[in-house]
């Protein structure tokens, strides 16, 4: 008997991309915490709690974008995806816009009161965080670099939840140094070259129906890593 699934027709690349930007109904925008936080009702401990355990991810995400290059054979993605672990490890002098995001984040967790001692040694990381931000690098270490590449998509629904920020913290929060929010406004741009190349390498690699499905899964898998943050660090840090 034939495989239903594969009998279904593939959506048209337009289809699929329209799926894809779909999932971000599932995007940790929605998840109650976010919400308190950029509607300006969280308490300075529940910011530097979120900053805190957030500074892991930042710090797990060249991990993963070298376990992607190690799998990748094609000379041209690793030529581009490079510059990714550059964006967060820093390049050049090291210094001003090319310290990286790790250093930029690092200078957010200063500005809400953290020690650069206590995010560097990951003082507060809560043991949900640690789980999911290792369950994610440890799918891109195992999994065709494709697939990797594919969860990198949630950049598509980043830019939205950085302007909010940007336009509400510095009224709700100000306490908080403006140039500690430096982070939020250097990744729009960064996300949206970031989501041109993810879109083209998933759009071209997933052509079956049943394929496209498994990446659309793929991503919910990424979605629901940064939801399950929320829901540890919620838990830790209650309203």
């Amino acid at each position: 008997m034939k495989d239903q699934a594969a009998e279904v027709p593939a959506w048209t690349r337009h289809e699929f991309e329209a799926q894809l930007r779909a999932k971000g109904q599932s995007y940790h925008i929605h998840h109650p915490f976010n919400v308190l936080m950029n509607s300006g009702r969280a308490s300075p401990e529940q910011i530097r709690g979120w900053v805190a355990n957030r500074f892991y991810y930042q710090w797990c995400i060249p991990l993963k974008d070298a376990a992607i290059l190690s799998n990748c054979e094609d000379r041209e993605t690793r030529r581009r995806w490079i510059a990714r672990i550059l964006d967060h490890d820093g390049y050049g002098d090291y210094t001003s816009d090319a310290a990286g995001g790790i250093e930029a984040w690092t200078r957010l967790g200063e500005a809400v009161g953290l020690t650069r001692a206590s995010l560097w040694n990951f003082e507060h990381l809560l043991p949900g965080v640690r789980f999911a931000c290792d369950a994610y690098v440890n799918f891109a270490r195992r999994v065709p670099w494709q697939e990797a590449v594919c969860s990198s998509l949630t950049e598509m629904f980043a830019p939205q939840i950085h302007k909010e920020r940007l336009a509400g913290w510095p009224e709700y929060y100000p306490w908080i140094a403006p140039a500690g929010l430096t982070y939020f406004r250097s990744r729009i741009p960064l996300a949206q070259r970031d989501v041109e190349h993810g879109l083209e390498v998933t759009l071209d690699y997933f052509e079956t129906r049943a394929a496209q499905q498994r990446a659309l899964d793929i991503l919910q898998f990424k979605l629901d890593i940064l939801w399950s943050m929320l829901d540890a660090i919620q838990k830790a840090y209650p309203a």
